[in-house]
């Protein structure tokens, strides 16, 4: 019996060693589809957001315009085909703090990018925050430091 679950674990073991740049891709994915259930909760598509959504995604992953296009592409779909926000932040879980903290910073701004927080939006940020478990100081926080700065 211990050699059968020595045998598992190893198995298991390898597996995720194996899948570590695919985790990488799918944390990438699942914070897109994130930003995009923040510029979907109010059931309208706006320019402002896409292109918000497009230069944090660029900022946030440190990838090329290219790279986030096709990966928006790829958000948009899963978000619309999901059922909840569980299914994304359960691989988010793994950020560090200060990570955690950038993609609710960017969720605020792709908000804010249309001029209007709409309740669902927030609700969403709301959610995603307490799934990841983000403070809600730090909640607060980044979406403050989100928000336009009025001269």
């Amino acid at each position: 019996m211990f050699k059968q679950l020595r045998t598992l674990l190893k198995k298991v073991i390898n597996e995720a060693a194996e899948s570590g740049s695919n985790d990488t891709t799918s944390m990438h994915l699942a914070m897109a589809s994130l930003l995009c259930e923040v510029s979907g909760a109010d059931h309208q598509s706006d320019e402002r957001e896409d292109s918000a959504k497009l230069q944090l995604l660029v900022k946030l992953l440190d990838i090329s315009e290219e790279q986030a296009q096709q990966l928006l592409l790829e958000a948009v779909a899963k978000s619309k085909a999901s059922t909840s926000l569980y299914e994304f932040t359960t691989k988010l879980r793994a950020l560090m703090p200060n990570e955690r903290y950038d993609l609710i910073e960017a969720m605020w701004a792709v908000a804010y990018a249309d001029g209007i927080i709409e309740p669902m939006e927030e609700a969403v940020i709301r959610q995603v925050s307490d799934l990841i478990y983000l403070d809600h100081l730090e909640f607060i926080r980044a979406k403050l430091a989100a928000a336009p700065k009025h001269q």
